[in-house]
């Protein structure tokens, strides 16, 4: 990774894109070493041909929900089969948004255990599936919360040698409009948060009084927001507390990292 980039200077170790807001080919003009894909549904999975040329600039890791159709190991693997050789992989139990009623009746853990027999090197997220995922011994794949570091650390100290990645929205500016407008809806979904937040009350610039109070401390908790120094310091925190890979969201979109 250049040193001059923003990406370098915040102390990112990788980034994730979401298909549905931008084009994941221009991952290729970002000066770094993994690309993480999210899974916004199944329309929304670049193609094979898209993913094969970033897996020949950086390591591509793309998030597949182990019990959606077309990426079950124990059922339909149609779009699992179509990944190219050098896309590895994030196994999750998969967002229920992105889910059907049948999916998200499917056992999680078979399903977790049959798709590392097939990509044992892949991550594993633990969002809704933490001790799940833990058992898997796989690289840990966690969100980013209040209490990330005190657990990291936790971890640590119990002797758990894995790895652990950690994923945060990142927003490289100390401007609050800026930084509600871009992961105000985000933290608001956190539990902590909305019992926190007034009823009804705004989410992103436009809150004001408690409410605001409230969305730009969860900021702090739940996602990476200033500029590249005080970003740098979080994720050099993060790392010395017992994460290994610190993987940053781009809420902004693309050209914040791109200068």
């Amino acid at each position: 990774m250049l040193r001059s980039s923003p990406l370098a200077r915040a102390g990112l170790d990788a980034v994730a894109l979401k298909p549905a807001e931008c084009d994941v080919s221009s991952a290729d003009a970002l000066p770094v070493e993994t690309v993480a894909i999210d899974y916004e549904g199944r329309e929304h999975v670049p193609d094979p041909a898209t993913l094969a040329s970033l897996a020949s600039e950086a390591t591509v890791r793309v998030t597949t929900p182990v019990r959606a159709d077309g990426f079950d190991p124990l059922g339909d693997d149609s779009v699992l089969a179509a990944l190219p050789e050098a896309v590895d992989r994030i196994l999750v139990a998969g967002h229920p948004a992105y889910l059907s009623a049948t999916e998200r009746d499917r056992a999680v853990a078979p399903r977790l255990g049959a798709a590392l027999e097939s990509a044992p090197e892949a991550w594993v997220g633990t969002e809704s599936v933490e001790r799940i995922a833990m058992a898997t011994g796989a690289t840990q794949y966690d969100l980013l919360t209040r209490r990330t570091e005190r657990e990291l650390r936790a971890l640590r100290q119990a002797g758990f040698e894995g790895e652990v990645a950690v994923y945060a929205p990142v927003v490289l500016t100390e401007a609050e409009d800026d930084i509600l407008d871009a992961v105000g809806p985000y933290v608001a979904r956190r539990g902590p948060v909305a019992e926190a937040l007034p009823d009804d009350a705004p989410v992103d610039a436009t809150a004001t009084g408690r409410a605001r109070e409230v969305l730009l401390a969860a900021a702090e908790d739940y996602a990476l927001v200033g500029d590249e120094t005080a970003v740098a310091e979080r994720a050099s925190a993060l790392r010395e507390a017992g994460a290994t890979t610190v993987v940053g969201y781009p809420a902004r979109g693309l050209e914040p990292f791109l200068e």
